[in-house]
């Protein structure tokens, strides 16, 4: 393990609403591997998209030293990313994929991979920043200055993604990468969390909260709010 990890709390949960939780979450402290995955397809599709990718994550040896964990990670990516397609193809019911997004820790740095619209947050020394951008259609616009996230939430079209693992030909990963510092916290979740917590309501858990119990107080957000999709949140503290 490295140095700079500190605690995680982790919760992945069905929701209110949906009757199969097709959300998976990667805990892997013994190389400071973190992620969730949301899947795509319809409860069986969904369900096994994002299982694959953690698995296939899970396979990870745990003798791994930090410098190779996220080139690592990336060839898990791929071969999942070949594995739901062959499924996909194998049950002809239509596409099937899930979003992935990763959090590593060295000693010194973060780096983040992910597809589609889970995210990566950062709070540091009080101040809230979103790592990822949504690959969406919506979140696109926002990355690129034509919209805010405000206006993007009145969007009809605002959960359309883009990419995702085991959709479409090459698989395309975005990565930030940034220096850390003691205190930082970090927030891996699905959209069925950023969904329902506004910046402001992350930005008091993150500073409130202890890490033993963040996961489940950002949980309760969602689920005080209907909880309409599998919700699925980890917090890591440098």
């Amino acid at each position: 393990m490295t140095g700079s990890y500190r605690a995680h709390s982790a919760r992945t949960h069905v929701g209110r609403v949906r009757k199969i939780n097709e959300d998976s979450i990667l805990l892997r402290p013994d190389i400071a591997l973190w992620g969730v995955s949301d899947g795509m397809g319809g409860h069986a599709g969904g369900d096994f998209a994002s299982r694959t990718i953690v698995e296939a994550l899970n396979r990870l040896p745990a003798s791994l030293p930090p410098a190779e964990v996220m080139n690592e990670a990336r060839t898990a990516l791929h071969e999942a990313h070949a594995r739901i397609k062959e499924e996909a193809v194998s049950r002809a019911q239509g596409p099937i994929g899930a979003t992935v997004v990763l959090l590593a820790l060295s000693e010194r740095h973060f780096m983040c991979f992910w597809v589609g619209d889970s995210r990566l947050y950062r709070l540091r020394q009080g101040v809230l920043s979103m790592i990822s951008f949504d690959h969406s259609v919506v979140g696109e616009l926002v990355e690129q200055g034509q919209m805010t996230w405000e206006e993007a939430e009145h969007c009809n079209f605002s959960n359309q993604i883009t990419r995702a693992v085991g959709v479409g030909g090459m698989l395309e990963i975005d990565k930030r990468r940034g220096e850390i510092l003691p205190g930082d916290r970090f927030l891996l979740c699905s959209d069925g969390l950023s969904q329902y917590a506004t910046d402001a309501v992350l930005r008091k858990h993150l500073t409130d909260s202890p890490i033993e119990t963040l996961a489940d107080d950002l949980l309760d957000v969602a689920l005080d709010a209907g909880a309409a999709d599998n919700v699925s949140v980890i917090a890591v503290e440098v």
